[in-house]
């Protein structure tokens, strides 16, 4: 009889059936904190069912199966009709069902709202991250819409729904809505207010007609869009509905779906303009502002949702170590490996524990805390979304060969990682806004140094990094070069900030020392040797 050659060992199990929300200790302990207590039980059982669903074998492979089945465009019918249509794998439409159900877009229709939304979508989008960009626009288009009360009375109920009605139809007829965004052109990128998109007048009452060219509408298959045209005042932001009130097609010309290194799920589109119906939103000339509110609110998704990959990633790096032997024993025991898995952890946590701060702000409301946002939701899209993808490398590189092929499923949150960085405004834009608010609004840098001060005198590292900080903020002359540098320091701080606040205290150490104290070498497994590095892993890990 032949040997048997092919037996298997020494394999991590799949690492499934678990509840992705109560296993993460360091969210449910940011839910808990700031979340009012009389809300948190009902919170709890929300968030840990849709973590039992964002843990179960079904979503993981709907994540799989949206990824392997990209969108595809139908420019035209059969008969050679017009009707910029994209067709998505069954999955795709489950997963953003499923978001929308768990209430990811309604954050603005119920008390503690975006502490609850920040946690859900933090958990949802690790299943997959390409329909987290629907999710996030549908969400973010609120505050836009409010500048118009008539308007945002007509769609805000549509897109704060919990019900998930896919297909084109007249908004008036659907019991939920989804909204994309068009911003960018390509002779401007970033620099919105170069746009040559023209906008025409039809009446007094707000309608227009817009001609021009979209170089990224983000989910072209969404239900209503914002978009930003050069009006007679300026630029001006405007609501184009996909349809129209009477059943026809707006005109929509989907000219092609970009072929993206990630986020391969979602479909981001060239859009032109040709005559197209919109309804102007706020004053004419004053898009930007009209837009910014959006621009910030998903300028915070981005942080949640690298936040949510780095998660992921190190859940499935220490879920390996755990199983996998190696050189006589666990790799989790082996002091080096324990190191990388600590220090991935900590970036990790420290993203968690910004990312629902942030969200706390925005359900408080106050003017203080707008402020603070001013400046930490930038600080922390620049500096979270920078972090992510060398995280998810140094992850899956805790796997091995193993993490090297796709059905580890760590390639696809290695093409991921950079998409946040990008989206919203590149680092450099970030660290430009940063800048701007400290030059124009004092009241957000108090606002902000109020906020880390509140950890001053709790470790010596945090109160030297602080007065570091105060140093570099004294002389902001000619300070575009050094911005990055700058914004970087400010988003440690803040962390630190917080962990020392919230964190157990090995935590709260072991990032002071290296992120504050000078104590880290250049790659990820550079903290010192002498911490409680088990502590840290073992908090770390999902436990199915």
């Amino acid at each position: 009889m032949a040997a048997t050659t092919h037996t298997v060992t020494n394999q991590a199990p799949p690492l499934v059936g678990y509840d992705v929300f109560a296993s993460d200790r360091a969210l449910v302990e940011g839910v808990e904190r700031h979340l009012d207590p009389a809300l948190l039980d009902t919170a709890r059982d929300e968030l840990s069912l849709l973590g039992r669903s964002a843990g179960s074998a079904q979503a993981q492979e709907w994540g799989a199966l949206a990824n392997e089945n990209p969108p595809v465009l139908r420019t035209h019918d059969r008969y050679g009709h017009r009707i910029d249509e994209v067709d998505f794998h069954p999955s795709w439409h489950r997963l953003l069902g499923k978001a929308v159900g768990a209430g990811l877009t309604a954050a603005w229709a119920r008390p503690g709202g975006h502490v609850r939304r920040a946690a859900g979508f933090l958990v949802w989008s690790q299943t997959e991250g390409g329909h987290g960009c629907p999710v996030s626009m549908t969400h973010a288009a609120v505050p836009a819409l409010r500048a118009d009360p008539e308007l945002a009375a007509e769609w805000e109920p549509r897109l704060t729904s919990t019900v998930y009605d896919q297909g084109l139809r007249p908004a008036s007829q659907k019991a939920g809505a989804i909204f994309g965004m068009g911003m960018t052109e390509k002779q401007g990128g970033s620099d919105v207010r170069a746009n040559t998109t023209r906008a025409r007048a039809l009446s007094e009452d707000g309608t227009y007609e817009l001609t021009g060219h979209k170089w990224f509408c983000s989910a072209p298959m969404s239900d209503g869009f914002l978009v930003l045209a050069q009006a007679e005042q300026g630029l001006t932001c405007f609501l184009v509905p996909r349809v129209l009130q009477d059943g026809t097609r707006n005109v929509f010309a989907i000219q092609r779906l970009k072929d993206k290194l990630g986020n391969r799920s979602n479909a981001s589109g060239e859009v032109e303009f040709d005559g197209t119906w919109a309804r102007r939103v706020g004053e004419e000339g004053r898009g930007v502002r009209t837009i910014i509110e959006m621009v910030a609110a998903t300028r915070l998704d981005c942080v949640i949702g690298s936040s949510a990959l780095m998660r992921r990633a190190v859940v499935q790096a220490v879920h390996h170590a755990t199983y996998r032997e190696a050189f006589g024993g666990r790799l989790i025991d082996k002091p080096l490996m324990r190191n990388v898995l600590a220090d991935l952890a900590l970036e990790s946590e420290a993203a968690t524990t910004l990312a629902m701060r942030l969200a706390a702000a925005y359900d408080d409301g106050g003017e203080q805390e707008r402020a603070f946002l001013r400046l930490a939701v930038p600080a922390a899209k620049y500096w979270v979304t920078k972090r992510c993808t060398p995280m998810v490398g140094e992850a899956l590189e805790c796997l091995g060969g193993n993490g090297y092929v796709e059905e580890s499923g760590m390639p696809r949150l290695l093409r991921e990682a950079p998409l946040n960085s990008i989206w919203e405004g590149s680092g450099n834009v970030q660290a430009l806004d940063v800048l701007r608010a400290l030059q124009r609004e004092p009241l957000a840098l108090n606002a902000f140094l109020t906020e880390v001060g509140a950890a001053r005198g709790a470790d010596h590292r945090l109160d030297g990094a602080i007065k570091g900080l105060l140093t570099e903020l004294a002389d902001l002359e000619g300070a575009e070069a050094r911005a990055r540098r700058l914004v970087e320091r400010m988003a440690l701080v803040l962390q630190g900030s917080l962990l020392v606040r919230y964190a157990p205290p090995e935590v709260a150490d072991a990032f002071c020392a290296s992120r504050l104290g000078g104590d880290w070498g250049a790659a990820f497994g550079t903290l010192p040797h002498t911490l409680d590095l088990a502590s840290v892993v073992e908090r770390a890990a999902a436990r199915p």
